[in-house]
């Protein structure tokens, strides 16, 4: 007799993507590129190490240099960025595995010295977040932001369009639109952060503007059965961003429009990143239905909290993030319920094999 945690281990499809567990590791930012943002040369054994999940979303990647918001973040807009990705989608798939590469834009999540010429970061308002990020000389804090003009927004449109082809190039199985988080779409669509009066501000409509027009380019380039998108409907951790006066309203508005795309899947994350799914009474399950096609749970799940989402079928698939740092072999460890390795936080961000490839599988 099979147990409720048996589905996690079947196979399931998001759109084309074909995926033989229910496993996604999700999008976990390393910090371990170069100052051109040419990926590491660990992570082609950092991504062939976890091959055995069901899919890879790979690491938030800039689609320019004004997307740049960290360190050491690896981009998708150079010859040779391409070309450092192509080495690990050819080694994944050499492994069995299916990898996805996440298009990213921080907008005001950033520091003049991560911008081209020492610019400020762009946004759609001129609202200053709180805190530091790290740059390439350490945490600074960052500054009030310059607010996108109109006739700029066709070219950030167009970023995501020739990163989108570029990804195709480098040989991924699929791409995700990164609005969530806090960053540039996401600020787009909060009416906390957006204060425009023309075409990409004001009503729900004109907000969530920005993010259907980067989604549909980046449709064109690939067909929406190999098109994913992440929302966070409540996360305000990213620069103290405080969330949309109406969630539900905008967010909801947002789906049944993406639901109408016929996207590979909806991936969001649940509540507050390392908190509660719970805390903010956001209704995802109701977001989940208004969506037509798959969908990713993400945030702090257990695997026994994954298996129940997926038999009672809120979900397709469930995201684990940090647990794929210490456990390569998480989809093993947890099939014959081994104990799971917790790494230390240190490792997460910055330096390069120490913490990063050196994590052993059970196996040795």
């Amino acid at each position: 007799m099979s147990t409720s945690k048996d589905i996690l281990f079947t196979p399931t499809s998001l759109g084309a993507l074909k995926l033989p567990n229910r496993f996604v590791m999700a999008p976990l930012t390393r910090s371990r590129a170069g100052s051109d943002m040419v990926p590491s040369p660990f992570a082609k054994t950092y991504y062939q190490q976890r091959a055995e999940a069901g899919l890879i979303i790979a690491e938030a990647t800039n689609i320019s240099p004004q997307a740049r918001g960290y360190a050491f973040t690896p981009g998708i807009f150079t010859d040779a960025q391409e070309a450092g990705w192509r080495e690990i989608t050819d080694t994944v798939h050499q492994a069995g595995g299916r990898i996805v590469l996440q298009l990213w834009h921080v907008g005001r999540i950033s520091h003049p010295s991560l911008q081209p010429e020492g610019q400020l970061p762009v946004a759609p308002s001129a609202v200053a977040p709180s805190g530091p990020t790290s740059t390439e000389s350490g945490m600074q804090d960052m500054v009030t932001p310059r607010a996108l003009r109109t006739d700029e927004i066709p070219g950030i449109i167009e970023d995501y369009r020739n990163a989108a082809a570029r990804a195709r190039r480098a040989g991924f199985d699929g791409v995700e639109v990164h609005s969530a988080n806090c960053y540039l779409l996401d600020q787009f669509l909060r009416d906390t952060t957006n204060q425009r009066t023309d075409q990409y501000g004001g009503s729900v409509e004109n907000r969530t503007r920005l993010t259907l027009e980067a989604t549909q380019a980046v449709i064109d380039e690939w067909g929406a059965d190999r098109v994913g998108i992440r929302l966070s409907p409540v996360t305000r951790a990213i620069g103290q961003t405080p969330t949309d006066s109406h969630p539900v309203e905008t967010y909801g508005y947002l789906v049944d429009r993406l639901s109408d795309m016929k996207l590979a899947y909806l991936h969001c994350v649940e509540g507050q990143t390392r908190g509660s799914r719970t805390e903010d009474g956001f209704d995802f399950v109701s977001l989940r239905r208004r969506f037509s096609g798959s969908y990713i749970a993400n945030n702090g799940y257990s695997f026994e909290d994954a298996a129940a989402i997926l038999n009672d079928g809120t979900a397709d698939a469930v995201a684990f993030g940090r647990p794929f740092i210490g456990n390569p072999d998480l989809v093993e460890r947890a099939r014959i319920g081994a104990p799971l390795v917790d790494a230390p936080e240190s490792s997460y961000y910055m330096g390069g094999a120490e913490g990063y490839i050196d994590f052993p599988k059970l196996s040795g």
